[in-house]
């Protein structure tokens, strides 16, 4: 008997028991100090990234910090964060494949330092002719690429 993967629009709207504010524990402690993190749902990931208008970015950290301060938490999980905005970002180009066309922007979603994230649908090139029909450049450093002055047009916090 084989089982039906679950899409990306499934696992975007799956929230489990999330989310939730637990207290920093073991390893995370050394790297993130004391207090509480917030585990988010899917979703709110999602409605962050959702969010973000024509010509503004956002950074994975910018998405923590605002769930931190939604949920009264000290951080918000770096982690599943991460892991919840490339499931939104696989769930909006899913809708997109199906005829939709108000999707979530994923692509002015970057990594630290606004690293194109290479692992979002359609990769770096993909992500970089989006970015660029939107007016950001850009550039390649090493073997990452960034966007050219993002600090400018990230989005107020």
């Amino acid at each position: 008997m084989t089982t039906k993967r679950k899409s990306w629009n499934e696992k975007l709207h799956n929230s489990k028991d999330l989310p939730k504010v637990e207290p920093i524990t073991g390893n995370m402690s050394r790297r993130w100090g004391e207090g509480t993190v917030v585990i988010p749902a899917p979703i709110e990931v999602d409605e962050i990234m959702n969010n973000v208008p024509l010509g503004k970015l956002i950074t994975i950290d910018q998405i923590r910090k605002k769930l931190a301060l939604k949920h009264k938490a000290t951080i918000g999980c770096p982690l599943t964060t991460g892991i919840f905005a490339w499931i939104s970002a696989h769930a909006a180009n899913e809708a997109a494949l199906e005829g939709e066309t108000k999707v979530t922007p994923y692509w002015r979603t970057l990594k630290t330092g606004g690293v194109v994230n290479e692992k979002y649908p359609g990769g770096v090139n993909y992500q970089k002719q989006l970015l660029e029909k939107e007016g950001h450049q850009v550039i390649q450093k090493g073997n990452k690429f960034i966007v050219k002055d993002y600090e400018k047009s990230l989005i107020e916090i």
